[in-house]
């Protein structure tokens, strides 16, 4: 049996049009993801998914060797770009499937502002982040162009992990594991 696949090739994500920002998060323009992210980076706006299991556990992924952005380090669930004019619920639904292979209800729950340079690729990340989570129940089937490992950890573990080996974790992790573990404990009553 033939899968196809509904991840488009790198060059082309990477020609792909991201929503520029002011400092208030208002759309201003709209340039290509690799000119939004060569230094010193243009601020525009990006998503991160968390997603939790049912015990309260974090599904992290390890991003895959050929990302252009901090590749192998260990990140929130899913990252992305909404389109110019693209809902983040929309555009985050869209990555889920297309790098994990599974759907979520989504619940946007905050969002921050960060800059990070990636010493390695030379890139940058200056982002307006809008921070959603949702629960899965269901087994990820990760497209290995996007992903390299996957793990459900508990969000103290985490956070451990963090400040003992930060070099193994994205820069925007701890952020969005407090944006995102603080309003899961407050809907789950925790």
């Amino acid at each position: 049996m033939v899968t196809e696949t509904l991840v488009q090739p790198r060059a082309d994500r990477e020609a792909m049009p991201v929503e520029l920002v002011d400092e208030a998060g208002r759309a201003v323009g709209a340039c290509p993801v690799a000119e939004a992210h060569r230094d010193p980076g243009k601020l525009h706006r990006a998503f991160s998914v968390l997603l939790f299991d049912t015990a309260g556990r974090v599904l992290l992924q390890q991003r895959a060797a050929v990302k252009t952005r901090f590749p192998l380090l260990w990140a929130n669930t899913c990252c992305g770009h909404p389109a110019p004019g693209e809902s983040v619920e929309a555009a985050a639904a869209t990555r889920l499937a297309e790098e994990l292979g599974v759907a979520a209800g989504l619940t946007e729950v905050g969002v921050f502002r960060y800059r990070a340079a990636d010493t390695a690729t030379g890139r940058v990340e200056h982002e307006w982040d809008h921070v959603l989570i949702g629960t899965l129940d269901t087994t990820p089937h990760p497209d290995p162009a996007e992903v390299a490992n996957l793990r459900w950890v508990p969000p103290a573990e985490v956070r451990a992990k963090l400040a003992a080996e930060p070099a193994a974790y994205t820069p925007w992790l701890a952020e969005v594991l407090e944006i995102a573990d603080a309003a899961y404990r407050e809907s789950a009553g925790r």
